[in-house]
């Protein structure tokens, strides 16, 4: 992989065994509204110096992978007239030589932090084992990055309209330790509970970050960790709309294959829930930050 473009400020950080954190772009420029996106990158930058860290949002703009952008290039990512290009890791080979503009996935910004030695990371949900994978093999590319790349990802789970069971199996696997933050359920993104357990709980930033360094010193140079942060209380989904929301999305989806299938099913869900799938997801993807860059800290400390 290409050496990323970083900002001197990540850079002085790193070097300065200072807290970074690294924040995704796909959300802004592909996941929320025009105008909004920019509040939400801005609140998350905010949200992560608030708790003592650096943040580092990426992305790929002229071919070159940006580790932390100025608020020029913020501006640029967020307004949809720019297009740019949904990018996993398996695409940034072909964006790198053809000199385009792309917003990172999960697994991409993972890889891209990685790259550039931060070991945290924030994002809103995991991608994970689609429904009927058993017939399409429809698998995020997410689960097979953080298997191999050691950072930290602080999520809300996975989305509903995925097979959560099949997907916990899959880090199981893979060796990908999976933790509850203060609880004993693996969240469902809009939902703070599914029906799967999680192997193991922490109830701190600091039990955390343990977790993390014991886990980075016995498996050096492997997998990631994946910690599970549920949806604020008062953002939660109501289980009626969302079941309901869910319902039709799926039927209104069974001919989408592939990597759109998935934002057409959140494509629904903003369109006809009234803009609370819009709220959650904002609010989920803040508190994650928010942990994250706590978690951060106590791994410098």
């Amino acid at each position: 992989m290409s050496t990323p473009s970083v900002t001197e400020e990540v850079r002085t950080a790193l070097a300065g065994n200072r807290p970074v954190v690294a924040l995704e772009s796909t959300i802004l420029s592909h996941g929320l509204p025009p105008g909004r996106n920019r509040e939400v990158a801005a609140k998350l930058e905010r949200i992560v110096r608030g708790a003592g860290a650096v943040p580092a949002t990426i992305a790929v703009l002229g071919g070159v992978a940006k580790v932390g952008l100025s608020e020029a290039e913020l501006d640029y990512v967020c307004d949809p007239g720019n297009d740019l290009v949904k990018l996993s890791r398996r695409d940034l080979g072909a964006a790198f030589a053809l000199k385009r503009d792309g917003a990172t996935t999960v697994a991409s910004t993972a890889a891209l932090a990685h790259a550039a030695g931060i070991g945290v990371f924030a994002t809103g949900g995991l991608g994970g084992v689609h429904r009927g994978a058993r017939e399409t093999w429809d698998v995020s590319a997410d689960l097979d990055v953080l298997a191999t790349t050691p950072v930290l990802v602080v999520c809300s789970g996975v989305k509903s309209i995925l097979d959560i069971g099949a997907t916990l199996e899959l880090l199981e696997t893979r060796s990908v330790p999976v933790l509850g933050y203060r609880t004993d359920v693996f969240p469902a993104f809009y939902r703070r509970e599914s029906a799967f357990g999680v192997p193991w709980r922490v109830d701190s930033p600091v039990d955390a970050a343990a977790v993390v360094a014991a886990h980075r010193d016995s498996v050096p140079g492997t997998a990631g960790v994946l910690l599970a942060n549920p949806i604020p209380h008062e953002f939660e989904m109501d289980v009626e709309l969302h079941d309901r929301l869910l319902a039709e999305g799926l039927e209104s989806t069974r001919d989408v294959h592939g990597k759109d299938v998935t934002p057409a099913l959140l494509e629904h869900f903003h369109s006809a829930s009234g803009g609370v799938s819009l709220d959650a997801n904002e609010a989920l993807v803040v508190s994650n930050a928010a942990l994250a860059a706590q978690v951060a800290v106590q791994l410098c400390r």
